[in-house]
């Protein structure tokens, strides 16, 4: 089992088989005769089905009061497609109404063409949204041998999108082989319709920007739900994995590019937003949070010049060269910042070897007990969580502590005691009491001046 964790089936998925033309008599998958039999609710694309709770219940509370919190609630389904003489439009929606400005562009990734099935999250205004990309092959000049389209929805929380990936990756399908057939996703829409207050300000609608560990997920979910991408995220960046951790935790703008599929980096943005958990009282409640904004194009350029933190991914190359947009940026595995202040943030230390060390000791015993116990009650998502919080809590309890003392003087033993190199992470921390507002003398030597 512990070589089945790291057999990313996140990139198996996005590299999946071409779309063929079906035989005419070929019916969609899950649907039986003239009565849908709703196939969003069985094999991991159902809101409920046997999939059960998929949060930690909030504290003095059940399993059952989790699950209504984190309820469905689609609030647009959608067909997006590229049209060789206009370029992509959205060809059907519901609700008939909704503004799904810029879908068309986030829900079909520059440079897809280049590929044959896609899966990508984004945001739009105050909701999130899923789409599935593929592209067909057909002996059509008008469509000059290519046919491609998305099937969308959007919801105000993310962390319930995973559900229905199996049901949008054959609806893509579905609609590649028989455009303008659009009955099972109204079926869908009606079935999980939500709606968002037209009443409630902007500033006080919820944007649920994390979710919390997922201790009631069952291991079959994991293929499609970013909780599988973890041990990808951490063979991908190796040791760099703690210098992002340090700019999300300084809540800095992270653009991570990649070619298309652009499915497997979105989740690459979902772990960088793991990263900065704090459990602490008290803490950040001043500093900006860290937002996991998935695709954005330049079509967004507006919305993130406005940001002061976020994480994103991109597959336009044109934004390397907007520096005023990011703080650092993210091109395959190299990490760079154009910022002096923050590239001594980019050397990896002793206490980074250190915590890496650590982090991969906890992941094999983790897949030993898993193994050889059958102990399935702990997943690698709430280890990779629980490690960097844990982290995280154990400096700012330090620097609270240090910072209510009489003499708020913080020292290179402190800075052992946090798991961090006193000198290699000066900078790290100087930047940190700036950023938190924690009143704490350094009195750690600069490197440069001893």
């Amino acid at each position: 089992m512990g070589e089945q964790a790291d057999d990313a089936p996140l990139l198996i998925w996005a590299e999946g088989p071409a779309v063929s033309v079906p035989e005419p008599a070929a019916e969609p998958v899950g649907w039986r005769g003239s009565r849908p039999s709703a196939p969003w609710a069985s094999g991991g694309g159902g809101g409920g089905g046997s999939g059960g709770p998929l949060g930690e219940p909030p504290s003095g509370g059940s399993v059952g009061e989790a699950a209504q919190v984190e309820e469905d609630q689609i609030v647009a389904v959608f067909v997006v497609t590229f049209d060789p003489r206009s370029g992509n439009m959205v060809e059907w929606c519901l609700p008939q109404d909704i503004d799904l400005e810029g879908v068309e562009f986030k829900s079909m990734a520059s440079g897809s063409h280049k590929i044959q099935s896609d899966f990508i999250y984004f945001r739009k205004g105050l909701c999130f949204g899923l789409a599935c990309f593929a592209n067909m092959p057909v002996e059509s000049e008008i469509e000059r041998g290519a046919r491609m389209k998305s099937v969308g929805i959007l919801s105000p929380s993310y962390t319930l999108l995973y559900r229905y990936m199996h049901f949008l990756e054959n609806q893509v399908r579905h609609q590649l082989e028989m455009p303008g057939h659009y009955s099972h996703l109204e079926a869908f829409y009606d079935d999980k319709k939500g709606v968002i207050s037209a009443g409630t300000p902007a500033s006080q609608q919820p944007v649920h920007w994390l979710p919390s560990i997922h201790r009631y997920m069952y291991p079959e979910m994991k293929i499609t739900h970013p909780a599988g991408c973890m041990s990808q995220f951490i063979k991908f960046f190796g040791e760099q994995i703690l210098t992002l951790w340090k700019f999300a935790l300084l809540r800095k703008r992270i653009l991570i590019f990649s070619p298309p599929p652009v499915g497997v980096v979105c989740y690459r943005v979902y772990c960088c937003c793991c990263l900065a958990n704090v459990s602490l009282p008290g803490i950040g409640g001043t500093v900006p949070e860290s937002k996991p904004f998935f695709y954005v194009n330049v079509a967004d350029i507006e919305m993130l010049e406005t940001e002061m933190s976020y994480v994103a991914c991109t597959t336009e190359k044109i934004f390397e060269e907007k520096q005023d947009l990011y703080d650092i940026y993210v091109d395959n595995q190299n990490v760079k910042t154009h910022h002096d202040h923050l590239k001594p943030l980019l050397k990896i230390n002793s206490a980074d070897k250190e915590k890496y060390r650590r982090l991969n000791d906890q992941r094999q015993m983790l897949m030993y007990s898993q193994e050889v116990d059958g102990d399935c009650s702990s997943c690698e998502e709430d280890l990779f969580i629980l490690f960097f919080m844990e982290q995280n809590n154990r400096i700012f309890q330090t620097l609270m502590e240090v910072s209510s003392s009489q003499d708020k003087t913080l020292t290179a033993d402190h800075a052992r005691g946090m798991g961090l190199d006193p000198q290699g992470d000066r900078s790290f921390l100087m930047d940190l009491l700036e950023v938190y507002g924690i009143d704490v003398m350094l009195v750690i030597d600069n490197p440069c001046c001893t």
